[in-house]
């Protein structure tokens, strides 16, 4: 186990998942794209809206227990992100609804891998 990463996160993220956490800092996940749409100030639909993977399980419980030290604003973790060829630097957001992290996936990354709502793909994640 790394010696930066808190002992007491990763022995209470055991107890509660119910076997090891992993804790290295590269992880691959693999789920569906989603959109989220937003909302004006006048609560009709914006046109903005963003692509996210809902991160949950090993993985964000992993990003969990490497993450003290190396967060921001709201919780988020900042990380490096690989969907087929594409590579870039974001950040995951953690979400109480689903119990892990929300990672954006950004236009130029879809667009270049051929990717969209729905579609289930594999990302690679580093701290």
């Amino acid at each position: 186990m790394d010696d930066d990463l808190d002992p007491e996160l990763i022995r209470f993220l055991r107890e509660e998942l119910g076997h090891d956490v992993p804790t290295g800092r590269e992880w691959t996940f693999t789920g569906a794209l989603w959109i989220w749409k937003g909302k004006a100030a006048d609560g009709k639909p914006s046109p903005m809206s963003w692509h996210f993977l809902t991160i949950t399980g090993d993985v964000g419980a992993g990003i969990r227990a490497a993450a003290p030290g190396r967060s921001a604003a709201w919780g988020s973790v900042y990380v490096k992100v690989t969907l087929g060829a594409t590579s870039w630097a974001t950040s995951v957001f953690p979400s109480k609804d689903v119990g892990g992290y929300l990672l954006p996936v950004k236009a130029a990354a879809r667009k270049k891998e051929g990717v969209g709502e729905g579609d289930v793909v594999t990302v690679e994640l580093s701290l």
